[in-house]
């Protein structure tokens, strides 16, 4: 006949309970790395990063922001969707501007209280530089069937839509010439997180800016996968120095 001591049958539940331990901690890593991963492949599959090129968007990006763009058509761009974009008339380089008026739309400036107008309708543009209104001279346009008119947050310094009213496309940017829509701002530190989104544009027909995309679902997975990767390693080290105090 056998004899367990209570030495004994603590050791054979320490034991088991060790093994489930490491089971759960593969698991974690397991799922962590999917996760971790998963999140990197999501991003680089549906976002690109930009570096802002001038002052034109203060305060909503600064010079030398690098931000994330969303990987869309220019159709699915709405009014007050900040854009990436490239436009041979523009020069070489991408720019950020945000769009205020989509083909059909006619905008103008400025109502009487300093308010640009599209379609006859006033907007609020909070975002504007120091909230204030836009000084700058009267100007109209009849935005084109598949083009979008541009303008920078900072009307002071912007060189946008209003300066290539001349232009063959009358100061309008062909939706193919869009590269992405940014949702966020990756760099530096200090600035990082999703841009402030704005209802200036919602009281138009069509609505107003873009959902934004699926970024805050990324950082989840990515945050949540390396909290599991490192909570799963770090588990057979503090599972032994919790024996050794025993």
């Amino acid at each position: 006949m056998s004899v367990t001591t209570s030495r004994g049958t603590t050791a054979i539940r320490g034991d088991r309970t060790g093994r489930s331990g490491r089971v759960a901690s593969g698991l974690a890593i397991a799922l962590g790395c999917v996760m971790f991963l998963g999140g990197f492949a999501w991003a680089g599959l549906v976002y690109r990063p930009y570096t802002v090129p001038t002052e034109s968007m203060r305060p909503t990006v600064m010079p030398g922001d690098k931000v994330l763009a969303q990987k869309v058509s220019g159709s699915q761009v709405h009014r007050g969707d900040v854009v990436v974009f490239k436009d041979p008339l523009w020069g070489n380089e991408p720019l950020v501007k945000r769009v205020v008026a989509v083909g059909g739309d006619v905008v103008a400036c400025c109502d009487r209280q300093g308010r640009l107008t599209v379609d006859g309708v006033p907007v609020e543009e909070t975002y504007l530089q120091g909230h204030g209104r836009s000084a700058q001279e009267a100007f109209k346009a009849t935005v084109a069937k598949g083009e979008l008119f541009m303008l920078g947050d900072d009307r002071s310094v912007s060189e946008d839509s209003r300066v290539h009213l001349e232009d063959a496309e009358g100061g309008a940017v062909p939706v193919g010439d869009v590269k992405g829509r940014v949702d966020a701002t990756a760099w530096p530190l200090g600035r990082m997180g999703m841009l402030p989104t704005t209802s200036a544009f919602d009281a138009l027909p069509g609505g107003g800016q873009s959902p934004q995309g699926p970024l805050r679902w990324i950082t989840f997975l990515i945050v949540a996968g390396a909290a599991l990767i490192l909570g799963g390693a770090a588990y057979e080290p503090v599972a032994k120095a919790l024996r050794r105090r025993r």
